[in-house]
């Protein structure tokens, strides 16, 4: 298979007065930069409660930033909620997408130049032309160089599709990644089906491997028999073609995978929801994975997130 470059989408937001500088050198980060973590909480206000930062200069222990205050109120989408943060950056402005409902056809969007002051909120409706949407969860993004577009991607249940794995999900889900593309966040293409995996599939992330090839993580959302773990399979680019699926290399009852290359080593860390906490699994190979949750200081009541390699100029400037 040919090696490709393609861009994985992750950002972040700031808080406070940024320099001139600091808003040039959120341009060219650097793998050297600290690893900023965009997260939601749940608790007294749950999901309406916003976005959160964290910081982390080695990969491990996460500090919280701004105080640990909500740095974005939700104010859009079905039940105007904000879970799944996923931040990224397009070479020009952050973009932060999100989940707004627990069911709906939306998914939430924003934009900054100097991630302190956001444009008007929007809810995209990805899946309002397709009859028997349940819920849009965990929107991500990645830019395909063949085509410039944006490929935006993210998890559905529609009813009537995809029989075979029905009732294998709680409360009759029935997931598949779905996908749609724009150049503009203005129009969209169609959306159709990204990855099926032949069950029930949520929280799709693209990353590099230390091969520097692309590939792709799922969580397996089966629940009898319980598996609720991630597998990663490679991507020949965005939209495929996936190569068979690795087996299962996180325990059960996970979700919300995000990845970071930390030194010669890909990490992916997942939300252990079921336990109030957080684990991590590391590969040099995509292959072999070791358990580095021991490692891990993780925000207090952090939830499914993203990162991203931040200029220190810039997380000074909101710390």
């Amino acid at each position: 298979m040919r090696r490709r470059d393609f861009t994985l989408g992750l950002g972040s937001l700031g808080l406070g007065a940024l320099t001139l500088a600091a808003c040039a050198a959120a341009r060219t980060a650097r793998r050297d930069d600290p690893l900023v973590f965009a997260y939601f909480t749940t608790g007294k206000k749950g999901e309406a409660d916003g976005l959160k930062l964290a910081v982390s200069d080695d990969g491990f222990a996460f500090r919280t930033l701004a105080g640990g205050r909500s740095l974005l109120i939700p104010q859009v989408g079905e039940k105007k909620l904000l879970r799944d943060p996923f931040l990224f950056h397009d070479g020009k402005r952050y973009h932060l997408l999100w989940t707004t409902a627990w069911e709906g056809v939306t998914i939430g969007h924003a934009t900054s130049t100097d991630l302190i002051h956001w444009s008007a909120q929007k809810a995209i409706p990805v899946m309002q032309d397709v009859p028997g949407t349940r819920n849009c969860w965990a929107p991500e993004a990645v830019r395909d160089p063949r085509s410039g577009r944006t490929e935006i991607f993210w998890s559905s249940t529609v009813t009537g599709r995809f029989t075979e794995t029905a009732g294998t999900s709680e409360s009759a889900y029935n997931h598949r990644l779905w996908r749609c593309s724009t150049t503009d966040f203005e129009s969209f293409s169609k959306p159709e089906p990204l990855y099926d995996p032949g069950f029930s599939v949520i929280d799709g992330t693209f990353a590099h491997g230390p091969d520097k090839q692309l590939y792709l993580i799922v969580k397996d959302e089966t629940v009898e028999p319980p598996r609720k773990w991630l597998q990663v399979a490679k991507a020949d680019s965005p939209t495929g073609p996936f190569g068979p699926l690795s087996k299962p290399f996180s325990l059960p009852w996970v979700e919300g995978p995000m990845t970071a290359q930390v030194g010669d080593a890909l990490i992916c860390y997942y939300d252990v929801y079921k336990e109030g906490r957080w684990g991590a699994a590391m590969t040099r190979d995509m292959a072999t994975w070791e358990d580095v949750s021991a490692r891990l200081t993780m925000p207090a009541g952090a939830r499914h997130g993203s990162l991203l390699r931040v200029p220190r100029a810039l997380v000074d400037a909101i710390a």
